[in-house]
């Protein structure tokens, strides 16, 4: 168990943990000299069943509660030291705030310098407690009279036996999940090099396991941990709950600040935008509205946000509701997060409250799908498991998504009722776990936009596999998409003509007779190259009906034999490719594709040249930008020209 310390300056915290463990935790010059804590300080007693206790104690200054917000990060018990001559002071109700905003569960109070108070004055000090502590995690807890600095005091013996019960009967954090430490200090020891330390907030690190993938994030670098100490001992392991040093290998101190973490590369995507819940306190010092500048307090980090109303146009102090903070730089935090939020000057601490989404979309933040998201969050971390998160995900979530969402690892993921794993071909490829209702929707979604697209163009063979996905998941991953078209075939409820896609009853059979009237027609427009001949010159030439050739043709077209670049004009499918490759290589050009230089590149006119690039903007192979064309480069035309020589 980790206990935190919390209370005024000068109310007798670092005494008070020195009487406790017997380590002086004022280490700096600076703090020997002015009496006062500056920094946080480290101290740790075994305990009777071989654990150990450890205590980070927090400086009271009011110019130092960042530091103090810090130090609370992750702690399991709050120590709350009152003076008994002073009573409860500005930096007590902060503090006290502070913790109950982290979440904070367990506490008791000190009530210390009893030798200079009298009988009296102690019980009105009492009273003053009991006010504060009213509505919070320490109403009814224990108040424990002490005299610190004097040896052998019984109050603090008491205290300390107290202490060390609830530590013993302290459930022990889960260690199951993804590795994260909150680093707080970061020094340089002769003959090990770069130390951190911190506390573990999650998971489980292993000393010199070199298939772990930590990171120091948000920056990203690789990291290994040649030693740890955990809870002040040598260690093969630091899990969740447990203060910990960690040894770093390859890396210089200069890289990693107070506020970074060390933390499984599968825990943090960075993010400027995170939605959470926020709590204002009855004493903020005035409402929260759109782009309001705050100081943001989470993990062992402060950053400044602006603050964006999500659930109402501005949050009054006493009020709860979903914000998006806009942060100047990438944050890293998971789902469940606590976090403290000051004000613009950073002199009163004015709300906190639980991360929701801390990879939260920059646009249409407050539409009403949005905010059903936010309630789907908030009845996962309200005891709802992924059921709530999943109903709200008409495209399930990725395996990176939902290690992000829970904290552990994929194989500790378990599918909940009504939902399913979907794979592919690909077993590098991340694994979606998706309701079956929403893999039913989505599968109907796609057999409806081919039957769309076939009705719309009935002449046309049928959309590639990435025109087809902008009209029916334009968002979504590729594993995702893969996988819905590798259903849909193996379904036999689509299929597919090369790089075409489509129902199994847009398709074509040629009799016989018009079988050899293709073999006729199909060298004459390979013949024709760039400039193919028009329908009524191929009637005329085989002295067959127009209408006829016009109705084989467009068999032609969906068997994917042919291309209609305009109508009448179709041009043999070797010649198209040629004359997609021409384009990717004039595409690649400093001047880029457009009309002219594809006119003069193909030596056709103006107007034959715009047909054609019209044409490939229709089917999706490129898209026009002013006058440019640019290359989509997940087409099928794209794909086919993957392997080709350029055209010069």
């Amino acid at each position: 168990m980790i206990i935190g310390t919390a209370g005024h300056i000068d109310h007798g915290k670092t005494t008070l943990v020195r009487a406790l463990t017997g380590v002086d935790t004022d280490r700096l010059k600076e703090e020997k000299a002015r009496g006062i804590s500056i920094e946080l300080g480290y101290a740790y007693t075994p305990l009777a069943n071989g654990d150990v206790l450890g205590f980070i104690d927090v400086p009271g200054h009011e110019k130092l509660v960042h530091t103090m917000a810090a130090g609370a990060s992750g702690i399991d018990f709050g120590l709350l030291v009152v003076a008994a001559d002073d009573g409860v002071m500005p930096q007590t109700r902060e503090h006290l705030a502070i913790l109950s905003l982290l979440g904070v569960a367990q506490g008791a109070v000190a009530l210390t310098k009893t030798d200079r108070a009298d009988a009296a004055q102690q019980m009105a000090v009492r009273a003053e407690i009991a006010e504060l502590a009213a509505g919070t995690f320490l109403a009814g807890a224990p108040v424990f009279a002490v005299q610190a600095s004097q040896a052998g005091d019984p109050g603090a013996a008491e205290l300390k036996s107290y202490l060390h019960a609830q530590a013993e009967g302290v459930r022990q954090r889960d260690a199951a999940g993804l590795f994260r430490l909150a680093v707080d200090r970061v020094f340089t020891l002769a003959g090990h090099g770069t130390v951190v330390t911190g506390t573990a907030h999650a998971g489980q690190a292993r000393a010199g396991d070199d298939t772990a993938d930590l990171r120091l994030m948000p920056a990203g670098t690789r990291v290994r941990v040649r030693s740890i100490h955990a809870q002040n001992q040598s260690s093969e392991t630091g899990a969740a709950g447990q203060r910990c040093a960690l040894n770093l290998a390859g890396i210089d101190k200069s890289a990693i600040s107070r506020g970074d973490w060390i933390a499984d590369a599968r825990c943090f995507l960075p993010s400027r935008h995170i939605d959470v819940a926020l709590t204002l306190l009855p004493s903020a010092d005035a409402p929260v509205r759109a782009w309001a500048p705050l100081h943001v307090h989470i993990g062992a980090a402060r950053h400044v946000a602006h603050a964006v109303p999500l659930s109402a146009e501005t949050l009054a102090p006493g009020q709860s509701g979903w914000v998006q903070l806009v942060f100047d730089e990438p944050v890293c935090a998971m789902p469940g997060d606590r976090y403290i939020v000051r004000n613009a000057q950073a002199t009163r601490t004015v709300g906190g409250g639980r991360v929701l989404d801390p990879n939260a979309p920059d646009r249409k933040r407050r539409a009403a799908s949005r905010l059903q998201g936010l309630q789907a969050l908030t009845d996962m971390l309200d005891g709802g498991g992924l059921p709530p998160v999943l109903a709200h995900a008409p495209l399930g979530l990725d395996e990176g998504a939902l290690q992000r969402l829970t904290g552990k690892p994929v194989r500790a993921i378990e599918a909940p009722h009504g939902a399913l794993w979907i794979e592919t071909r690909n077993a590098q490829a991340p694994r979606t776990l998706i309701l079956g209702t929403h893999w039913d929707a989505l599968i109907e979604r796609v057999e409806h936009a081919l039957t769309a697209f076939h009705h719309g163009a009935p002449d046309e063979p049928g959309p590639d596999s990435a025109r087809l996905r902008r009209m029916a998941m334009p968002v979504g991953s590729d594993a995702l998409w893969t996988a819905v078209l590798d259903h849909l075939q193996r379904d036999g409820r689509v299929a597919r003509n090369g790089p075409w896609l489509h129902l199994p009853t847009h398709t074509s059979t040629l009799a016989d007779a018009e079988s050899a009237l293709a073999q006729r027609l199909l060298p004459l427009l390979q013949q024709g190259g760039f400039d193919p001949p028009w329908v009524r010159d191929l009637a005329r030439a085989q002295d067959e009906p127009e209408e006829r050739v016009r109705q084989l043709l467009r068999k032609l077209l969906r068997r994917g034999d042919v291309a209609q670049v305009v109508k009448d004009l179709f041009y043999h499918r070797d010649q198209v490719r040629a004359l997609a490759r021409l384009a990717a290589d004039l595409a690649a050009r400093p001047e880029g594709l457009n009309a002219a230089v594809f006119r003069d590149a193909t030596g056709l006119g103006r107007k034959r040249a715009i047909q054609i690039l019209e044409f490939f903007d229709r089917v999706g192979y490129t898209r026009r930008v002013r006058d440019t064309h640019l290359l989509r480069p997940e087409s099928a035309y794209a794909a086919m020209q993957a392997d080709a020589e350029p055209v010069s």
